[in-house]
């Protein structure tokens, strides 16, 4: 069976916010997204509001129709607002004001105190909660240890290495990957994946056993600017099922 596909709309609100006026909407490109065939739709909430607004996950909390998964950092801001608007699924992320895009995966066993009591506070408001990590076991035992449900491996040293052509930390990244989620499966967790996937390389990722969906962004929509947000999204699930 393959990897569901989660679309991330992050992009879409970037390309708006260069002029700070309505078009194009995320709400809209997540309403396409669902048409087309994806299974979820994702988009991260900055502290510093570069691109996703406040009032674009209420809007997409009251249209979409497969799954909202709200990217957040574990602050106190973010949790209250993530307990008012009820996403399905609730990332953790790691981040940093100066970075150009996510830099890496949240340490999660720098903070498993902290971390365990927002996952809590989520779970206990019904909300299930993933923490996006890379592909090591001391992240894995500790998103466990924390009482995550899902973890997300960062892809990004992957899609780094296959940008590179190099064969070696390709097959070196695609392991550590098919081990963790070998590992996150055995502690009962769930995995997804993504970061820097394209149409060339998420094929690899995908074809992992027991990874149950790939989330992509930057990669759909900078494709959806020469053939529609439709088409994007369905040649990248072409892509996944190869």
């Amino acid at each position: 069976m393959s990897a569901k596909l989660g679309v991330n709309v992050d992009h879409i609100a970037t390309i708006r916010e260069a002029r700070k006026i309505r078009e194009p909407d995320p709400v809209t490109a997540a309403l396409i997204a669902e048409l087309a065939g994806c299974h979820g739709i994702t988009a991260h909430l900055r502290e510093d509001k570069r691109h996703i607004q406040d009032r674009d996950i209420r809007l997409l909390r009251g249209t979409v129709t497969t799954k909202l998964n709200l990217k957040i950092a574990p602050t106190a801001e973010m949790l209250q607002f993530a307990t008012n608007v009820q996403p399905d699924l609730v990332t953790l992320v790691s981040e940093n004001r100066q970075e150009i895009t996510t830099e890496g995966g949240l340490n999660v066993t720098a903070k498993i105190d902290e971390l365990a009591k927002f996952v809590m506070t989520l779970k206990s408001n019904d909300i299930a909660v993933c923490v996006f990590i890379e592909p090591e076991t001391e992240q894995v035992k500790a998103a466990k240890k924390i009482g995550a449900d899902f973890v997300e491996f960062n892809t990004g040293k992957y899609a780094a290495a296959c940008d590179l052509g190099s064969i070696q930390e390709v097959d070196r990244e695609v392991s550590a990957i098919e081990d963790m989620t070998v590992l996150a499966r055995k502690y009962g967790l769930r995995v997804l994946a993504g970061h820097g996937l394209n149409y060339r390389n998420v094929g690899a990722i995908a074809a992992i056993e027991g990874i149950e969906e790939i989330n992509v962004g930057h990669s759909i929509v900078s494709r959806a600017v020469f053939v529609g947000m439709e088409k994007a999204v369905k040649e990248m699930l072409e892509a996944i099922r190869r």
